[in-house]
């Protein structure tokens, strides 16, 4: 029996939105992403602005750099160990409560370390932050996932774009008064319109009824209660998806392109500099990160719902994930091979690939787990595998530094590549997991 897709924007239009005086405001389904997209971009500075202030807060503390040098480790273990509690919580009792929450860990934490005067305040608080953090950015991936069973791969994007490339904007503030003086008032001003903001975008996100989802059909087999089977017909557990082999190799993937991809992210002005490119090269290299990394998620993710306008290009997430991550280990190549040249443009757009091809493993990766495990657990079972962060960042930060040191640029780079092009390769192994 044939039966038509069903409506998404129109299912989601009857539960969704506001009635003021006897009128309805917000009741499309795209203003769950809007929210959600809003508050990553109003987070986003813990990850990428950290770098600019980083050394007028050694200067104002009166510590070398190197002691500050943990807190970007523990911003992407807190962040990335968040995940999995607060998917657990999220798809259990809903995203406000957690969202509120997020809103005065992510904005109270920038507040506190302005005000703050001993290093061990900076661990404890920017930890706190980077909580608050993983809340936001667990919510916002899987709001898309819950209300856009149809383009999971473009509303991903939409919400991890706005991660990578939201602290775009504040980069020029940040950048004019990053000074030992000036860079309190900064995270002062910041940490209030992190908290407003939020505690705006919480009384717009919900999710969707548990039943929103089903099909109306009176064909389906009853389960029996022996059933090794999901509990729902495509809806595995955390407990039941760990026990499959396809997410392993996901996990493995994910760590390998986390720890290509944060190398060059936490690398590249040092990479650039000691293969003595100008300082516009370095600069534009390090501009064009958040830039290319969140374009990247967007369009990439956009092309694996295979949803170009009259065009079927039969392109699974699978093979996306296969030539993406692929690509960023040519483009990490290329950065050698360009740098060495000293050939500023070729290593400015070495970069701009690698970084354009990796970042996309957040989106493609929410989207698989939600293909293949379905969307009850989405929140739970991606947290899982976005552990997996932690491990790159290892990577990426303290594993690449000793490399760098013990081994030299080349080699760490080559081994960066090498573990995207596995990556890549391991991609095509990929298939849906079995639910008999």
């Amino acid at each position: 029996m044939n039966s038509s897709p069903p409506n998404y924007s129109a299912m989601a239009s009857e539960i969704l939105g506001f009635t003021i005086f006897g009128r309805r405001y917000l009741s499309s389904r795209w203003w769950q992403i809007i929210a959600a997209a809003v508050m990553m971009g109003l987070v986003s500075p813990y990850q990428y602005v950290w770098s600019s202030i980083e050394g007028p807060m050694a200067s104002s503390l009166g510590v070398p750099l190197s002691v500050l040098g943990v807190v970007f480790t523990l911003f992407v273990i807190f962040q990335a160990g968040s995940q999995f509690p607060v998917g657990w919580w999220r798809d259990r009792y809903g995203p406000q409560k957690l969202t509120l929450l997020s809103g005065i860990l992510a904005g109270g934490g920038y507040i506190g370390i302005s005000q703050a005067t001993e290093v061990w305040q900076i661990y404890i608080l920017y930890s706190i932050g980077a909580i608050g953090v993983g809340i936001i950015y667990t919510i916002a991936v899987n709001t898309a996932l819950k209300w856009f069973p149809d383009r999971r791969g473009l509303t991903t994007g939409i919400g991890t774009m706005a991660f990578a490339g939201g602290s775009a904007l504040f980069i020029p503030y940040v950048r004019v008064n990053a000074t030992a003086a000036g860079y309190p008032d900064v995270l002062q001003n910041m940490g209030l319109l992190i908290l407003i903001g939020v505690m705006v975008g919480a009384l717009i996100l919900r999710d969707p009824p548990e039943n929103w989802l089903k099909t109306k059909t009176t064909s389906s087999p009853p389960e029996t209660k022996s059933s090794p089977s999901p509990s729902t017909p495509g809806e595995f557990t955390s407990g039941q998806m760990i026990k499959t082999w396809q997410f392993w190799l996901m996990y493995f993937m994910f760590v390998a392109v986390s720890g290509a991809g944060l190398t060059l992210t936490a690398k590249v002005v040092l990479l650039a500099e000691n293969l003595g490119l100008t300082f516009a090269a370095v600069t534009a290299s390090a501009t064009i990160l958040p830039i290319a990394g969140g374009v990247g998620r967007l369009v990439v993710g956009y092309i694996s719902d295979d949803r170009i306008p009259g065009i079927s290009l039969g392109f699974s997430r699978e093979r996306a994930m296969a030539i993406s991550f692929s690509l960023c280990g040519l483009g990490l190549l290329g950065t050698l091979f360009f740098g060495y040249m000293s050939f500023s443009i070729g290593f400015i757009f070495s970069v701009f690939i690698a970084t354009f091809f990796w970042s996309p493993q957040y989106t493609l990766f929410p989207s698989v787990v939600a293909d293949y495990y379905g969307s009850k657990n989405s929140s739970a079972n991606y947290a899982l595998l976005y552990s997996g962060k932690v491990w790159g960042g290892i990577f990426g930060g303290a594993v690449a530094g000793w490399l760098v040191v013990s081994a030299g640029w080349t080699a760490t780079f080559l081994i960066g590549a090498g573990l995207a092009l596995v990556a890549g390769g391991f991609a095509l192994l990929l298939r849906p997991p079995s639910t008999s």
